[in-house]
C-alpha cells in the first residue's frame, strides 16, 4: 500500500510515513498471530472489519519520526533507526487500543474502534500482541545498543501505564495536588515521547549524554503537549481540540488547568460545583469553565506550558546534533503543539 501526503502534515512526519508505512506493516505480519493480525491490520487502518484493503493510511507517525531523527542525530542512517521507530510505534497504539476500551470511545480516526468491532477481549489481546511484538523487534536488531534500548522503551512503558493508573485514580479523588498532576502527565504523556526522541539515538549506540538530552527535550515537549490538549479541551475549538469542547469538564477529569484553580485560592465555589455527585448541566459546566480561569487555571496552564517549551528548547540546544536534524526536531515539535517553535 502507497502513503500519500496529507495536508498540514510536517514535511518531516510526510516524508518519514512513506518509509515507515511498509516496515510497520511487516512487522504487525512477522510478529503477531493471524488474528491478532487482522485486528491491528483494522486498528491501524490498513483494512476493513472484513480484511479488505482500504488503501488509507490512519497514523501521523509522530514518535517513529522522532526515533528515526534520534538516529539521524547520533550520525547514523535512517535504516538503522528503523527497529527503534516501529517499536515505538507499536507501543504507542498499543496504548490506543486499550485506551478506547477503558475510555469508551467507539470512534477513533473516523470509524468504529477495535473493541467495537472485534469485542473487549480480543481488543486487548491485540493490544497485548503490540507491545510483544515492540519488545522483539528492538531487541533483535543488529544495533549496538539493542538491549539497552529495549530496557529504556520498557521503562517508558511502565511509566506511561503508571501515568494512566493515576489519571484514573484522580477521577475517584477530591484532594489531587497540582505536583501529582504533573507528575502524572509526565508519565502518561511525556514518557513514551521522550523515549521516542532518545530511543534511535540509544540503538545505535550514541553518546550517553546526546540521548539524555534528546530524551529531556521530548519529555519537556510531552508536558507542554499535555497543557495545550487540556486547554484546547476546556477553551478551544471542536475542530482543532478533536473532542466536544468541554467533555473533560462533563466527565469531571482532573485536568491540569482544573487542578490547579482547585488548588488555587478562593476556589470554594468551583471544588463545591465541581466535585458534587450530581451530572453537571450544560449551565454549570459554563459556570465552572468561568470560575477555573478566574481562579488563575487558564493563565498558569499556558505559562506553565510556554516553561516546558523553553525548557525543551535549551535541551536540544545542548545537545550536540547536527544544525539540520535540530531543526527537524523543532519542526515536528512544532506541529504537535499545534504551532511553530
Amino acid at each position: 500500500m502507497t502513503t500519500t501526503p496529507v495536508r498540514d502534515l510536517s514535511p518531516v512526519l510526510d516524508t518519514f510515513r512513506t518509509v515507515l508505512g511498509p516496515a510497520l506493516r511487516d512487522a504487525v505480519r512477522s510478529h503477531l498471530g493471524p488474528e491478532m493480525s487482522r485486528i491491528a491490520h483494522y486498528h491501524f487502518g490498513w483494512s476493513d472489519a472484513a480484511g479488505r484493503p482500504t488503501g488509507t493510511w490512519g497514523g501521523k507517525m509522530v514518535r517513529p519520526t522522532l526515533a528515526l531523527l534520534s538516529a539521524r542525530a547520533a550520525g547514523a542512517a535512517d535504516a538503522d533507526g528503523v527497529p527503534a521507530a516501529l517499536a515505538v510505534e507499536l507501543v504507542h497504539n498499543f496504548s490506543l487500543v486499550h485506551d478506547d476500551i477503558m475510555d469508551g470511545d467507539e470512534t477513533r480516526r473516523g470509524r468504529p474502534t477495535a473493541w467495537t468491532v472485534f469485542g473487549v477481549p480480543d481488543a486487548i489481546l491485540a493490544g497485548d500482541a503490540m507491545v510483544a511484538a515492540a519488545t522483539s523487534v528492538l531487541l533483535n536488531a543488529p544495533g549496538a545498543g539493542a538491549r539497552s534500548a529495549t530496557v529504556s522503551l520498557m521503562t517508558a512503558t511502565q511509566r506511561m501505564i503508571d501515568g494512566q493508573t493515576a489519571d484514573v485514580a484522580f477521577e475517584r479523588r477530591d484532594d489531587v495536588t497540582l505536583p501529582e498532576c504533573l507528575r502524572m502527565a509526565g508519565d502518561k504523556t511525556g514518557a513514551l515521547l521522550g523515549c521516542a526522541c532518545s530511543l534511535g539515538a540509544e540503538l545505535v549506540g550514541a553518546e550517553r549524554a546526546v540521548a539524555e538530552r534528546l530524551r529531556a527535550f521530548g519529555e519537556h515537549i510531552g508536558l507542554a503537549f499535555q497543557l495545550v490538549d487540556d486547554l484546547l479541551g476546556i477553551w478551544g475549538d471542536t475542530d482543532r481540540a478533536g473532542k466536544q469542547v468541554g467533555a473533560d469538564l462533563r466527565a469531571r477529569k482532573k485536568s491540569l488547568p482544573v487542578v490547579a484553580a482547585l488548588n488555587a485560592p478562593g476556589s470554594d465555589e468551583l471544588r463545591a460545583l465541581y466535585l458534587r455527585p450530581e451530572p453537571l448541566t450544560e449551565g454549570a459546566v459554563q459556570r465552572v469553565t468561568d470560575l477555573v480561569e478566574r481562579a488563575g487555571g487558564r493563565d498558569w496552564a499556558r505559562d506553565e506550558a510556554a516553561r516546558q517549551v523553553a525548557a525543551a528548547e535549551e535541551c536540544l540546544a545542548a545537545a550536540r546534533i547536527p544544525d539540520d536534524v535540530r531543526g527537524e526536531f523543532l519542526e515536528v515539535a512544532g506541529f504537535i503543539l499545534g504551532r511553530q517553535l
